[in-house]
């Protein structure tokens, strides 16, 4: 079964999870993880982009809110188990580089200018 998410897919968490990332980590824990970032995305920028990207966004703007959601399932997915990664440390700097990133992304999502032109209301 497929992880469920409106902005990201099982392919990009996987990818940034990595190969030590732990079988134990559910479908469903995934798909809590999917909507709990999605829900930050939302409710931080004050915008239901889940609504919004259900229509049809332009593939150049819509990365963003992808590379946040799935870095942060992947975070969650990597903090379940350091078990399956070379040592903690290999972890834990796998964990600041997507959070390092999910910061930006979300500064710039926060942006109302941003908001506007990723819906294509000032262009």
């Amino acid at each position: 079964m497929a992880v469920t998410s409106i902005m990201t897919t099982e392919g990009e968490i996987t990818q940034k999870a990595g190969l030590g990332a732990p079988s134990g980590f559910t479908e469903a824990m995934k798909d809590a993880a999917v909507l709990q970032g999605e829900s930050v995305v939302n409710a931080t920028s004050r915008f239901n982009w889940s609504d919004w990207f259900a229509g049809s966004p332009n593939a150049d703007v819509k990365g963003i809110f992808s590379d946040f959601v799935s870095s942060f399932v992947a975070i969650q997915w990597i903090s379940y188990s350091f078990v399956g990664y070379p040592t903690r440390i290999v972890a834990e700097d796998m964990i600041n580089v997507l959070r390092d990133g999910m910061l930006r992304n979300l500064a710039v999502i926060r942006d109302k200018e941003v908001g506007s032109f990723i819906r294509g209301e000032d262009t």
